[in-house]
């Protein structure tokens, strides 16, 4: 498949008082047509501040994306456009939902007008045909009785509706990438399981090639083709689901799948990742995650590991993977899904 989007070697900082803060350090990624790539990791390392730079969303007074920086999309870099370029794309080409429908939505405006705005912008249609299409988008994002509700505000809807408004304010002018910010997050576990079959249907329906940003690697597994790891501004690990879910590299990714509730682990204490994430004021010298790795090797807090080949679609940055690296087993709850699916188990990779 051909990439849709290509992330190469991102670096981006912020300007405080404190000083500067290295937010995200040298990310690459693709984004491949029709596909969903999960972004994961904890609250801090990266993940939103990644994609909100794919739409230029960063505020200009004290973010910095650094020269070299690039984003292609379709051949061309979004880091260099001006705001007047930017805005052609952005809502049009590519299009983001946000993790709380409520400050989303415009709480004066009633819901249809919401839809139909981009629609005029972007497509200039008249006010009826936008209307008429912002109808069909409430049907197609299952939202009850359509016709009534499209006069109505954001107010009068549950949580799980007007995230299901938000959806189809984001899809209202098909675009070719749809960035979700951690769009579940704020709903009970029934309407987060509704949500995620809407946007795997309506991947489908549209063609449209997905970023979803999460923390929780449960809902990885139901949504994304591919997965990319994030730890201290940097992707650590990506491979396909399959890969991530049953046979992880890297240390941090092991604490993760650890952490994750399962019927296998109902009478054990949950794995809790010890420490906290670095700070990216002094970002470390070696593996920002060798000091809350017990793992960790002494070249780990010195030198920074480069991304290991462990298959064709499968990276991982971890000295763990060096061919004179001790053999270390992940633990008990990573071995029991790797015993589960044996064939996705590989040898360690070169660089």
């Amino acid at each position: 498949m051909k990439n849709i989007l290509e992330v190469q070697d991102l670096t981006i900082s912020f300007h405080t008082f404190a000083g500067e803060v290295q937010a995200i350090r040298g990310v690459n990624f693709e984004l491949k047509k029709g596909e969903t790539l999960a972004i994961v990791g904890e609250s801090g390392s990266g993940k939103s501040v990644t994609t909100k730079s794919i739409m230029r969303l960063l505020p200009k007074s004290n973010s910095e994306i650094k020269a070299g920086s690039q984003i292609l999309f379709e051949g061309k870099n979004l880091a260099e456009l001006s705001d007047k370029e930017m805005e052609k794309i952005r809502g049009k080409e590519i299009s983001m939902i946000f993790q709380d429908p409520m400050t989303s939505l415009n709480p004066t405006m009633k819901i249809g007008k919401q839809i139909a705005e981009p629609l005029i912008k972007h497509q200039k249609v008249s006010k009826q045909q936008a209307k008429e299409r912002a109808l069909e988008l409430l049907k197609l994002v299952g939202l009850p009785q359509p016709e009534k509700r499209i006069n109505q505000y954001p107010h009068q809807f549950s949580g799980g509706q007007r995230q299901r408004i938000v959806i189809a304010v984001a899809l209202a002018c098909n675009p070719k990438i749809l960035i979700a910010d951690e769009p579940t997050t704020a709903l009970d576990v029934t309407i987060q399981a509704q949500i995620l079959d809407l946007m795997k249907n309506l991947q489908k329906k549209i063609d449209t090639s997905i970023i979803f940003i999460t923390h929780d690697l449960g809902v990885v597994a139901n949504v994304a083709d591919r997965v990319a790891v994030m730890y201290g501004g940097k992707i650590i690990e990506v491979g396909t689901v399959d890969e991530i879910f049953y046979n992880p590299q890297h240390p941090y990714t092991w604490g993760l799948i650890s952490s994750m509730p399962s019927l296998d682990t109902m009478d054990e204490n949950l794995y809790a990742i010890p420490g906290t994430p670095p700070d990216l004021l002094n970002p470390p010298k070696g593996d920002a995650f060798a000091v809350r790795n017990e793992y960790a090797m002494n070249i780990d807090l010195l030198e920074e590991p480069p991304m290991f080949k462990v298959s064709d679609t499968h990276y991982a940055a971890t000295w763990l993977l060096h061919p004179d690296a001790p053999k270390v087993d992940p633990p008990v709850a990573v071995k029991r899904r790797q015993n589960k699916f044996p064939e996705m188990n590989s040898v360690k990779g070169g660089k």
